[in-house]
């Protein structure tokens, strides 16, 4: 028996007491009981031998690995980040035909049950033929099946996941895809980026404000210049409706005309710079936005302040860290901009009021979506002292 406990110890088996076992096997130890002794020997096997750096939630101070279509590997990476014994992993099926294996993933001690039970139940409740992605299946799995807002969010970061996990909510893996649902989802989550618990409190929450000023500026900029140039130039200053006026001199038709085509060139851009080959799709759509934009101007098909109103909303909506969100955001612009072209500043008003009354009315898994996160939860992470200046 000694000739065993003493091979043990050369293969890197270690003496461990019976309280830090339970750690120990969650972060993939195997135990060995001999004579009333216990040794842990790791068995972790880091089977991404390379992982695969993020491509979509990119960022300057955390991890750069994204999960892994396999789901072991991706089970792996999350357990590394979270090795709590209170998480659980619920395994599921994804299609009648396609069967693809899924995971449920949760703390126990921490979830919330009612959002837990309505996973589960729209899990029992898809009845399709096929699931081939996380956005198929947060598409299915979205009740309101003609939203525009996306209930689930989606993530390629085991860091955020872990994060997730920490605050209560279920995280959904599927074979196949380097991607993971979180659920439920509030909408200042989608405007939330983890650089934000990164840095310094005045910082973190600077950014965010920054975020929603852009978001103001994808909606509503393209329809303020339609409902102002069209029907309120008294609201510029002289000097400004004087050069606005001379800018558009040579334009033949009306602003909404001007502001739709100078938002179909930009969407075509947007859309060609995703399906290019990466190595040749940011060059291109540079080259062929400014290319467009110049001889647009020159040509008298648009004025020079429209470049500048598209270019700012363009580069507003891709401040927007979760792309499902951008997406919804960059087509509820165009009813904002029909609502300015037929009522000027009282159609924003109306869609504003709209939009804000839809998203009131939503949920995400019977939570409102627009809670504001608990306490603020960046807050809590700053240290605080006692009795003295910080």
């Amino acid at each position: 028996m000694e000739d065993f406990v003493y091979s043990l110890r050369t293969s890197g088996a270690k003496p461990t007491e019976a309280g830090e076992l339970t750690s120990k096997l969650t972060q993939g130890y195997v135990a060995v009981f001999v004579q009333g002794r216990i040794f842990t020997l790791s068995l972790t096997n880091p089977t991404n031998k390379a992982p695969v750096e993020t491509n979509i939630e990119s960022n300057i101070l955390g991890s750069r690995y994204a999960l892994s279509e396999v789901l072991d590997e991706s089970l792996n990476q999350i357990r590394s980040r979270y090795p709590n014994p209170e998480l659980i992993a619920e395994s599921y099926k994804a299609g009648r035909l396609s069967k693809l294996d899924g995971l449920v993933l949760y703390d126990s001690r921490m979830a919330e049950q009612g959002a837990l039970e309505e996973v589960r139940k729209r899990l029992k409740r898809l009845h399709v033929d096929t699931v081939s992605s996380t956005g198929e299946l947060m598409v299915l799995m979205n009740e309101m099946r003609f939203s525009l807002f996306p209930n689930m969010l989606v993530t390629e970061r085991s860091d955020r996941v872990a994060l997730a996990l920490s605050e209560g909510k279920i995280v959904l893996l599927l074979k196949g895809s380097p991607s993971a649902l979180i659920a439920p989802a509030a909408f200042h989550d989608f405007m939330t980026s983890l650089d934000d618990i990164n840095n310094q409190f005045w910082l973190s929450y600077a950014l965010i404000l920054l975020r929603y000023i852009s978001l103001a500026l994808t909606l509503f900029l393209p329809g303020l210049y339609v409902s102002i140039v069209s029907y309120n130039p008294e609201i510029f200053r002289m000097q400004l409706a004087l050069s606005i006026a001379g800018s558009r001199a040579a334009v033949p038709y009306p602003s909404f005309v001007e502001v739709l085509i100078m938002l179909f060139i930009i969407e075509a851009l947007i859309e060609s710079s995703i399906r290019l080959p990466r190595y040749i799709g940011a060059t291109a759509t540079t080259v062929g936005g400014l290319i467009l934009g110049q001889a647009a101007q020159q040509a008298g098909l648009v004025s020079s302040i429209m470049i500048i109103i598209i270019s700012t909303v363009a580069i507003a909506n891709f401040v927007i860290p979760i792309n499902t969100m951008g997406f919804a955001m960059r087509f509820v612009k165009y009813p904002i901009v029909l609502l300015a072209s037929f009522f000027g500043i009282l159609g924003i008003t109306f869609g504003m009021f709209l939009l804000i009354v839809a998203l009131c009315s939503m949920t995400s898994f019977g939570k409102p979506y627009l809670k504001l996160p608990d306490q603020f939860r960046f807050m809590k992470r700053y240290p605080r002292r006692k009795g003295g200046a910080v």
